[in-house]
């Protein structure tokens, strides 16, 4: 694969919308995304900026991306910090200490080469390597109509943990959920 999947850094805050913006013009986007191209494209420079600054800290969220050789980014995925004492997020407070993965996108022209993989490798080893009380799972939320999107979560181990999330004007989202990280015994 000739592509270098890395965080973004403050100064990408252009890029950053630009794919964005293009993802939410993506024909999957009304079940894919819970924000509008139009929302989106309303919005200031100064919310891309502190968008992108807030996801390259990497405290509370962490986004990352897929270059290609020229320089173009690929495809993008953000993973969400959610502990149990945090505000409820997705309508409901998180059961544990755990990721959640969102804003997923490859662009067209890029889909089939594994990037998709290589971004959801990274975000899962991000969410395990965090600092603080241990990640118990990464979970994210997929439409039952996203058959493209649900088969490369399956094939990178994420399974449906029989949990369906109501989220505005979609009923019928699942979610799905890596288990819990097993470290190796000591010794």
């Amino acid at each position: 694969m000739d592509y270098v999947i890395r965080a973004v850094r403050a100064e990408d805050w252009k890029k950053a919308r630009e794919i964005r913006l293009e993802a939410l013009q993506d024909p999957a986007a009304p079940i894919a995304f819970l924000e509008t191209y139009e929302a989106a494209a309303a919005r200031s420079d100064a919310f891309w900026q502190e968008r992108t600054a807030n996801a390259a800290a990497g405290v509370r969220v962490r986004q990352f991306v897929a270059e290609d050789p020229d320089g173009r980014w690929a495809g993008t995925v953000s993973v969400l910090v959610e502990r149990p004492s945090d505000e409820a997020v997705f309508g409901e407070p998180a059961v544990g200490d755990q990721t959640h993965v969102v804003a997923v996108f490859v662009r067209s022209g890029h889909r089939g080469r594994g990037v998709i993989d290589a971004l959801l490798r990274e975000a899962v080893a991000w969410s395990w390597s965090l600092e603080g009380p241990r990640v118990e799972r990464v979970r994210l939320h997929v439409h039952e109509k996203n058959a493209r999107a649900a088969a490369s979560y399956r094939r990178n181990g994420f399974l449906p943990s029989g949990h369906t999330v109501p989220m505005e004007g979609d009923p019928t989202s699942l979610e799905l959920e890596l288990e819990i990280r097993r470290q190796p015994a000591d010794g």
